[in-house]
């Protein structure tokens, strides 16, 4: 992976939380698409690049309940990209949504981003 590869978490810890789950957001997005393309191995350097910026978050911000929420979603991503095919989009979905929820910043874009429930 070198897409990110390079970014310190002294770089990364400079956005504001919002900022941050937006950033992973966007990577689920372009994931989205690759996904709706069924192009597996994309798809499969998108959720690596989901996982590098959900771990720079895990170890920037010290807050016990953004931590937990993360790193239990992260568990979601991390099953959907040891799948052998593709996950079903339905699920990418759900873990996108639940992402967003996140923060009050990244939940204002739920309507613009993911069809309505």
């Amino acid at each position: 992976m070198t897409q990110h590869a390079s970014l310190s978490p002294e770089r990364w810890s400079a956005f504001s939380r919002g900022q941050q789950i937006l950033m992973i957001g966007n990577e689920m997005n372009r994931a989205s698409r690759l996904l709706r393309l069924g192009d597996h191995k994309s798809l499969l350097l998108a959720y690596e690049r989901v996982l590098r910026l959900v771990d720079l978050t895990v170890a920037v911000n010290t807050g016990y309940g953004l931590r937990r929420e993360l790193l239990r979603w992260r568990d979601l991503i991390a099953e959907m990209y040891i799948l052998p095919g593709l996950p079903e989009p339905e699920r990418h979905a759900v873990a996108f949504r639940s992402l967003l929820q996140l923060t009050p910043e990244s939940a204002r874009q739920i309507p613009y981003v993911l069809p309505a429930a």
